[in-house]
């Protein structure tokens, strides 16, 4: 009896999904987004500073969409600033899209120690995000989308960029574990 108390009650907790924001014309609520993320091309102004230099500028990049997260975007290496891009430590794997490596970012005086992500092989279905980095918003003096300033997603892990078009909640919030 105990354990099938505890099973339904894991199961509950487990099965808990929070009440999305609501959303207007023109917006997109990370609720709708899917698991297995999706991909998707982006042709809006992307532009990254650090250390009070304009380290990457593009029109050119992808953006990938899954459930509960604002989405990350991915910027093709040419758009960074020579220099600007290092390997960093370690690695990580993502069931979707592979193993990423990390990138140390560097501009001005600064640098940003594993601030940038890329996937060297990605898995077939995100073949178009190899020679691409994605970048924490929270490790840069400022990002934007669009001309608009980009809030970081929240918990430091996930990397999202949040704008005010995007409505969640957002996983990283505390007690968003089991989203």
């Amino acid at each position: 009896m105990q354990r099938s108390s505890l099973s339904d009650t894991l199961h509950a907790v487990m099965s808990q999904r929070p009440i999305p924001d609501p959303i207007r014309e023109g917006e997109e609520s990370v609720w709708e987004y899917s698991r297995p993320p999706s991909l998707e091309g982006v042709s809006k102004r992307i532009d990254v500073v650090l250390g009070g230099v304009l380290i990457a500028t593009t029109q050119r990049a992808f953006r990938v969409l899954e459930t509960s997260h604002p989405p990350n975007y991915y910027l093709p290496l040419d758009a960074f600033l020579e220099g600007s891009v290092v390997l960093g430590d370690g690695t990580s794997y993502c069931e979707w899209k592979g193993r990423a490596s990390y990138y140390t970012l560097r501009g001005g005086e600064q640098s940003a120690i594993n601030a940038g992500w890329s996937y060297e092989n990605p898995s077939p279905a995100f073949a178009a995000l190899r020679g691409h980095i994605a970048i924490y918003a929270d490790r840069m003096d400022a990002c934007y989308f669009d001309g608009e300033l980009v809030i970081p997603q929240p918990g430091g892990f996930y990397g999202g960029w949040i704008t005010a078009n995007i409505k969640g909640p957002f996983k990283g919030v505390p007690g968003s574990g089991n989203w």
